[in-house]
């Protein structure tokens, strides 16, 4: 797959601090990447480096091949965490002014602005000043201004802040459908059940370093536990002592007959023989493997706690 922006061996330092050390990325075209770390973990330097707000004490940035140059600018939409609307303009003479910043001619930026105006269901909204919308409204605003000129990359900053569950679906919908037509989103959060629903691969920022990227399919594979949950009828004692020499019984739960467990398969042991195992001693009702999710996976990097089994003995 290509490769719309390369960040190579980017190092950068303010005074005595290091904000980003030897930090290199691969970001695909027309995909939804994570760009995931803790506070202060190096991410927000990155992103102004991407957006030519300041530059790398060394280290290169290549954007559609070329190195990061004043041009790309314009190719490029940005919506920060903490929101640059000013509050005492009128909606539309803010976003007509924007647009054209931007590069849109004044009759193309209205009419497009008509368009998203009427798809967010805001017309109403042209000559309210900033000041009188709410925080979620606003939101919308600096949205519609962030994608107006159709950028092929777009770097959303916490996207879904200040947003009720209705409008952050909203949101979603559109970020999905902007990739479908082409863009190539960074998609900043905290929010790990987004990064799931939405990204299609991420990196991994920690004190200034990455130490974590890739397809968040292959990531989370590469941190599976062997861990399986299985539901059954039959006879419980049986199984757990069938079990002793290939997996650990992590859980269990029982109503009359039928047991719900969690158990970790040990190396030489294989899904199927649990699943024979299991067979020998009542029916199956369920059987899957539990795989980490993203949330997970940060914290044990994060955190440094033990990590889980990364060998890939199984498949889903």
């Amino acid at each position: 797959m290509d490769s719309i922006l390369e960040i190579k061996n980017i190092n950068k330092q303010y005074g005595n601090y290091q904000a980003l050390k030897d930090v290199s990325i691969s970001i695909p075209e027309k995909t939804i990447f994570g760009l995931l770390g803790p506070n202060g973990a190096g991410k927000t330097s990155l992103i102004r480096i991407i957006n030519q707000i300041t530059g790398p004490d060394s280290g290169e940035v290549f954007f559609c091949g070329e190195k990061l140059q004043a041009k790309h600018v314009e190719m490029i939409g940005y919506l920060p965490e903490e929101r640059g609307l000013y509050k005492k303009m009128k909606v539309g003479e803010q976003v007509m002014y924007l647009a054209q910043l931007k590069g849109l001619k004044k009759n193309i930026a209205q009419e497009k602005l008509n368009n998203w105006f009427k798809k967010f269901e805001i017309e109403n909204w042209w000559n309210k000043k900033v000041e009188e919308l709410s925080k979620g409204m606003q939101q919308k605003v600096q949205f519609i201004v962030t994608v107006l000129h159709e950028p092929k990359l777009l770097i959303l900053d916490e996207p879904f802040s200040g947003f009720d569950p209705i409008n952050a679906q909203l949101i979603k919908n559109e970020i999905l459908e902007l990739r479908d037509k082409g863009s190539t989103i960074i998609f900043s959060t905290h929010n790990m059940g987004s990064v799931e629903e939405l990204c299609n691969h991420i990196a991994l920022i920690n004190k200034s370093e990455k130490i974590l990227d890739g397809s968040v399919k292959d990531i989370r594979k590469a941190y599976r536990s062997n861990t399986f949950h299985i539901i059954f009828k039959g006879n419980l004692l049986g199984f757990i002592n069938a079990l002793w020499a290939g997996a650990e019984l992590i859980e269990k739960k029982s109503t009359d007959d039928t047991h719900a467990i969690t158990v970790k398969v040990l190396r030489d042991t294989t899904p199927n023989s649990l699943m024979q195992t299991v067979l020998q001693n009542g029916e199956i009702i369920s059987f899957h493997e539990i795989v980490p999710s993203i949330n997970d996976i940060f914290i044990s990097v994060v955190e440094n706690k033990p990590t889980l089994n990364t060998q890939n003995y199984f498949t889903e």
